[in-house]
């Protein structure tokens, strides 16, 4: 097909050339995934999403745990391309969970009819850009093998279950499940000794749901976290109406938001009011919804020592109030870090269901785990007995996905080893020496509500490759000057982030990986800015090329 034909093209849904070259394949059917397809299929292109599930929905395919949900306002985490979209589909909850979730990204993907073009139970293992021609041949796990001009990998930051390694684990006769690899068939938990490995946002879920099933739930816990109350409800159907007649300026904000809601930063600084004045308005946080207790807390509160203690005491007398045994309670309170230090989970009955009888808490500091037996856990106080083990372990964050694709650039370029002492990227999307490739919602890229800043990439990389074409082209690639200049920028601007470098936003879970930021600590408008600059300046911090002389260009 000529390039004449594709940028003037505008059906959906483009055809590959006689010899088999797609124009874009997207690796993921996430949230990112979906809209890449969609974007492409809305300009005409050729394209093919391969996806490792049997199903859509990304993260919220795979975690189908007890009481997993939004920790973002549902429909600031839903589509905004349509209005018609945005019309027809209701959220039953300000925070949906995960059935609701799927329903709706099968519901879009059918409703734009890119089902066709998507490969379920696809896992990808192999992508190798070939010089001379400038493509990408895409190998996947079940034998499907595909050729595409442009390969765009929408893996996602959250991808990639972490176990940790314990002797003895592959010993276990009971069941084993990580809250990423759930199983479709719901898990019996009557009566049964169940262990939960991990307290982050899934273990913060999974607790009270499961709570009043369980024989015993033993909870062993690593680090304590801030946790505070999601304040979920239903949508009003008065609600319902005032969203779709404000969808403009909801899209509108959403499209801007530094954090990526709807929510109003609060101009307010705690040090600027009164002791009794703060007690108040750090009441009313607590029985706030979600991320407003960060996002619309006083604009001090991430920075200034005494406001962000102040509030953790507020909050760490709430947990003293909810939980009964003063034990419990001392080892729920965080000891090595205020609030936003790490990324804060958000729970419904946490707390409470440690007041239940059969809800225990073991402090893995105080008392580790030795190894695995058939029947369950050695601690260093002897054997604890469990049928069903969960993993709330958390992910290899940010590059862990990508890391596992395969992909090999100029010269066989592994991206694993360009990646060694941590990411390198340009606006977290591309990457010199791999050119056409493009992999947006990956590291170096969001500080805030996931899909917003994930599409802003979509459509960055969208457009990028369309530039190739209409100028001519058929490679892409960003100058290694631009891919410093941004990692550098993400390196050395750890004093604009709150989170710790022990977390798992720069890796530091994950034994023996390079310790470094993972995330866009300059975040949204500074992204969107340079991203303007490259449209208004040609694209010229990316060369472009014929295939065959890439290298010389």
């Amino acid at each position: 097909m000529s390039k004449t034909t594709k940028t003037a093209a505008a059906a959906p849904g483009g055809q590959a050339d006689p010899a088999g070259l797609l124009d874009v394949v997207v690796i993921g059917a996430g949230v990112t995934g979906i809209y890449q397809l969609y974007r492409a299929r809305e300009a005409g292109l050729s394209a093919k999403l391969l996806e490792a599930g049997s199903g859509v929905g990304g993260v919220w395919y795979w975690n189908r745990y007890p009481e997993a949900r939004f920790d973002s306002e549902s429909y600031t985490y839903g589509y905004l391309f349509s209005k018609e979209l945005w019309e027809e589909w209701e959220w039953s909850e300000q925070y949906a969970g995960q059935p609701e979730i799927e329903r709706y990204f099968n519901h879009v993907v059918d409703r734009f009819d890119l089902r066709r073009d998507i490969a379920v139970n696809t896992k990808v293992t192999s992508a190798v850009f070939d010089e001379p021609s400038g493509t990408w041949t895409v190998t996947a796990e079940n034998g499907t093998t595909v050729r595409t001009r442009f390969l765009v990998a929408a893996t996602g930051n959250l991808s990639v279950p972490f176990i940790p390694g314990i002797a003895g684990r592959e010993d276990f006769k009971g069941e084993q499940h990580h809250t990423s690899r759930w199983p479709k068939k719901p898990i019996d938990f009557t009566g049964k000794r169940v262990a939960l490995v991990g307290t982050g946002s899934s273990g913060v879920q999974i607790v009270p749901a499961i709570a009043d099933e369980v024989a015993s739930l033993t909870v062993f816990q690593m680090k304590a976290d801030w946790v505070t109350p999601l304040n979920n409800r239903p949508i009003t159907a008065e609600e319902q109406a005032g969203l779709k007649a404000d969808y403009e300026r909801i899209r509108d904000t959403l499209n801007t938001s530094p954090s990526g809601f709807l929510h109003a930063m609060n101009p307010v600084m705690g040090s600027d009011v009164s002791p009794e004045e703060r007690q108040e308005f750090y009441e009313k946080v607590w029985n706030s919804p979600g991320f407003t207790k960060l996002t619309e807390h006083y604009r001090d509160m991430t920075f200034n020592p005494t406001v962000n203690a102040e509030w953790c005491d507020f909050m760490a007398d709430k947990i003293r109030g909810i939980v009964k045994d003063p034990a419990t309670a001392e080892k729920l309170i965080p000891t090595d870090g205020g609030y936003g230090a790490r990324r804060p989970p958000f729970g419904t009955g946490y707390f409470e269901a440690y007041n239940k009888p059969a809800v225990s808490l073991v402090s893995l500091p105080e008392e580790p785990i030795v190894r695995f037996t058939e029947t369950g856990i050695e601690t260093s106080t002897g054997l604890r007995e469990f049928d069903i083990v969960i993993w709330g372990t958390g992910y290899d964050f940010g590059t862990g996905a990508l890391n596992r694709l395969g992909v090999r650039g100029r010269q066989g370029l592994a991206l694993e080893e360009h990646w060694a002492n941590g990411p390198r990227t340009y606006l977290g999307i591309a990457a010199a020496g791999f050119p056409n490739f493009f992999f947006p919602g990956g590291p170096h890229g969001a500080l805030g509500n996931n899909p917003r800043y994930a599409g802003d990439q979509v459509e960055f990389a969208h457009e990028a490759l369309l530039h190739a074409y209409k100028q001519g082209y058929d490679v892409i690639e960003v100058k290694a000057a631009a891919e410093q200049e941004w990692t550098d920028l993400m390196n050395n601007s750890d004093n604009m982030s709150i989170f710790q470098k022990a977390s798992y936003f720069y890796g530091a879970n994950i034994p023996g990986k390079a310790v470094s930021q993972l995330l866009n600590p300059t975040g949204r408008w500074k992204l969107q800015e340079l991203i303007q600059e490259v449209r208004e300046n040609d694209f010229n911090t990316f060369d472009l090329s014929k295939a065959g002389s890439a290298a010389d260009a």
